[in-house]
């Protein structure tokens, strides 16, 4: 009797696992860059096949989440990061009572003060909150991404990976929509205040500024490029 072949769905997965199964060794040996591994083309491959979602998403998200830990030194638990950060939104609404109670250039610095405050504070709860909706969930709070160093959540990518691809993407897309708002939020709240012309300004100038700077960047190395990612696997899956 011949033994049974493997269907091309079992062989698509041991493939996958075969090359999970090198790069986790690599980087238990010490290496920390994922992609000269290998390690996004794969995930690519299983994101657009539930089957290999399911096979694989724990592996995948050990392997992330080893590599994190090797490379990033700065990080906190989730709730620890959380609570600076809405301690940091709690002090801009300071800010703005402040700027309805002073006047003059101290009014002015405490409302830019405010949207500064929230646009930083509020990019990472957002996160939060939608990823816990969505079903993703979070191993650690950190400072990171480019120059200067932002604060970040570590998503479990086992459970980012096993969330519907939609939601993903407006995962991603939820901090940076919140952070864009924040400024504006300020702005709106100016006529409360004794802010002078020229702090309302700048405060809505930030809020320009951070939106141009997305147009440019983000849609190339940040939360908008993932956002288009997953919305393409959306769509794959959708007509597939």
């Amino acid at each position: 009797m011949q033994p049974l072949r493997p269907t091309a769905d079992e062989a698509a997965s041991l493939r996958i696992a075969q090359e999970l199964d090198r790069i986790e060794a690599a980087v238990r040996a010490g290496s920390t860059d994922l992609r000269p591994l290998g390690f996004w083309r794969v995930v690519a491959a299983i994101k657009r096949d539930p089957v290999l979602v399911l096979d694989h998403a724990d592996q995948v998200g050990r392997i992330d989440g080893a590599a994190f830990r090797a490379r990033v030194r700065v990080r906190v638990p989730v709730w620890v990061g959380t609570v600076l950060l809405v301690a940091l939104i709690a002090a801009g609404v300071v800010g703005i009572i402040l700027a309805a109670r002073w006047t003059g250039t101290a009014a002015g610095l405490a409302l830019l003060a405010a949207a500064v405050a929230w646009s930083i504070g509020v990019h990472s709860p957002t996160h939060l909150v939608f990823g816990w909706f969505a079903g993703i969930r979070f191993t650690d709070s950190f400072l990171g991404g480019p120059p200067p160093p932002r604060p970040g959540l570590k998503t479990d990518y086992a459970t980012y990976l096993r969330a519907e691809p939609s939601m993903r993407a407006w995962f991603h897309a939820s901090g940076a929509i919140a952070t864009k708002i924040a400024p504006f939020v300020a702005v709106a709240l100016a006529p409360a205040t004794n802010a002078p012309a020229w702090a309302v300004l700048a405060a809505a100038a930030i809020g320009v500024l951070q939106i141009v700077t997305d147009a440019l960047f983000s849609t190339k190395s940040s939360d908008w490029k993932k956002f288009r990612r997953e919305r393409a696997v959306a769509r794959y899956l959708r007509h597939r």
